[in-house]
């Protein structure tokens, strides 16, 4: 079963891959494989956790022999506890997707891209591919990477005329956009998933991430600086291509207020140190009271079109969908321990070579979809003191830029890909042909800037010589700042021990024993199967 589990992913993730021979949504795959993976982990507990590859499994029942019927009691109440877990983790990801996409949404119901596409006159193909590029780069490190590809390749339908053209500025855009996104916290879910689960800063990741992004854009251009000639011929609109909803001030501030919003999410993480999907939550809050206001006056129609209301009716959901069931999916290979076995194998094949384990991934990336990568990577790899898996750590940092990069290589290995493919119905060899060896040339000299960057700046490698030891007390009397204190949670096995008395039972009238709890590590008990195993909130319990 520990096996089968592993076949489910596989077989729903050619699924995903496959998604459009299939004419199957990928969401629909990823919610399946997302249950029954967790379903087979569930009916098969006792066996998955007794192979040994979880860690705090090993710890709460180390020393303790239990019985048949209470095994798999405890077992059944242990996978319930995991999934808990893994849920709060990943609903704090997805609350943040949906406060983000329906910000960018907002903003652009407002028209409010309209006031930067609009400055973009130029018609030499050089300029054009330049400003484009640099656009891209930044739009996406504000906003993310899919949204900035769609606002810009709707962009170029008014800006070129000629499909070859057209096709090879959005390809460009899709390498500037994930470019972009690498460096942000916001700018890409990769990023974001590394962001809210702690292994990146927002400060460290730009710092460190943004030279190798930029490279990753810039030798591509430089390369068609000198290749590319001519002036692009530009499409004749209509005059009533659209209807204007918005007045150019409401525009230009639902412009400013949206970007500030989502700026503004680092700020509010590192003021008040809550996660960032209620600093997103707080911006969506306030653009939606904004607009109620602003359009309380309206017609009827500009109002449907405009309020936070409909606009939600819109948000990507099957998208949400999607992460929702692959990252479920990932975390019950993280918490049955297959992902453990997969990086004890990567650490043995590249010799713990942080640059190589990271390129690979990356170059994967283009094959498959970065988010399951970097979730496995994240279950894989634990966030360590010191090193290069220290929070800011090397491997962190340099997975940020490959998993979100690396998927440049080919048209279907982003999200921005995927979309600009589906917008231009730019075909999957053209771009391997025309494109792939471009953006490879980009993504290796963004490694490179990095791995210059960071022997010069002195980021560690690996961890420092010697050894770091981690003397944990329980907390008594009064706690100087010169020590660190942290609130832990642990899950034990206990012990109820009965003795005579007169109470009652809430569950029953008859008669029964008084319990009497007493704690008890899991070192120092026996379970017999005779007994009955009830759960609590924070431990489990025996009642005899």
């Amino acid at each position: 079963m520990f096996i089968l589990m592993v076949v489910i992913f596989v077989l729903g993730y050619t699924m995903i891959a496959l998604e459009h021979p299939l004419k199957i949504d990928k969401a629909a795959s990823a919610l399946l494989i997302g249950v029954l993976t967790w379903a087979v982990y569930a009916l098969n507990s006792v066996d998955i956790l007794g192979l040994g590859h979880n860690m705090e499994w090993n710890h709460i029942t180390h020393g303790v022999e239990l019985g048949t019927q209470n095994l798999h009691e405890v077992a059944s109440h242990f996978v319930k506890h995991e999934l808990g877990h893994h849920l709060i983790e990943i609903s704090e990801i997805l609350f943040f997707l949906l406060g983000a996409m329906t910000i960018v949404e907002v903003v652009d119901h407002h028209q409010g891209f309209k006031l930067i596409t609009d400055k973009i006159t130029t018609t030499s193909k050089v300029k054009l591919l330049w400003i484009l590029g640099i656009l891209t780069f930044f739009m996406s490190a504000a906003l993310d990477n899919l949204t900035t590809t769609i606002v810009m390749v709707t962009l170029l339908k008014k800006l070129i005329d000629d499909k070859g053209t057209r096709w090879f500025f959005a390809s460009i855009i899709v390498i500037a956009a994930n470019a972009g996104g690498a460096w942000s916290p916001i700018g890409d879910v990769t990023t974001i998933m590394l962001w809210i689960g702690g292994q990146i800063t927002a400060g460290n990741i730009i710092a460190m991430v943004f030279v190798p992004s930029l490279m990753s854009m810039i030798v591509p251009l430089i390369i068609l600086t000198f290749s590319m000639k001519g002036v692009v011929s530009r499409p004749q609109l209509s005059d009533n291509d659209s209807k204007d909803f918005t007045s150019k001030g409401e525009q230009k501030l639902l412009l400013f207020v949206g970007v500030g919003a989502l700026l503004f999410v680092p700020v509010f993480k590192t003021v008040t140190h809550l996660p960032p999907y209620l600093g997103m939550l707080l911006g969506l809050g306030s653009i939606w009271v904004l607009t109620e206001i602003m359009h309380r006056n309206k017609p009827v129609e500009d109002k449907r079109h405009l309020s936070v209301v409909s606009i939600l009716k819109k948000v990507d959901v099957p998208t949400v969908m999607f992460f929702l069931g692959i990252l479920t999916a990932v975390s019950s290979l993280q918490s049955a321990g297959q992902l453990g076995l997969l990086a004890q194998w990567l650490d043995d094949i590249t010799n713990k070579n942080i640059y190589l384990i990271d390129t690979v991934i990356g170059v994967l990336s283009s094959i498959v979809d970065n988010v399951p990568l970097v979730a496995g990577s994240m279950g894989m790899y634990a966030i360590d003191h010191a090193g290069a898996f220290a929070q800011d750590g090397v491997f962190w940092e340099l997975l940020a830029y490959t998993a979100g990069t690396g998927g440049s290589i080919l048209i279907i290995g982003s999200a921005a890909g995927v979309a600009a493919m589906g917008m231009e119905k730019i075909d999957f060899i053209w771009y391997m042909k025309k494109i792939s060896l471009l953006a490879m040339v980009g993504y290796f000299a963004g490694i490179g800037a990095y791995w210059a960057q960071e022997h010069i700046v002195g980021a560690e490698e690996e961890a420092e010589g010697g050894t770091i030891n981690i003397v944990e007390e329980k907390a008594e009397g009064a706690i100087d700042d010169s020590k660190e204190v942290f609130l832990e949670s642990e899950m034990f096995i206990g012990i109820k021990h009965i003795v005579e008395g007169e109470a009652t039972n809430e569950e029953t009238t008859a008669p029964v024993e008084e319990a009497i709890i007493e704690e008890v590590v899991s070192e120092e008990v026996i379970v017999n199967d005779s007994v009955e195993v009830e759960e609590t909130a924070t431990e489990t319990t025996v009642t005899e």
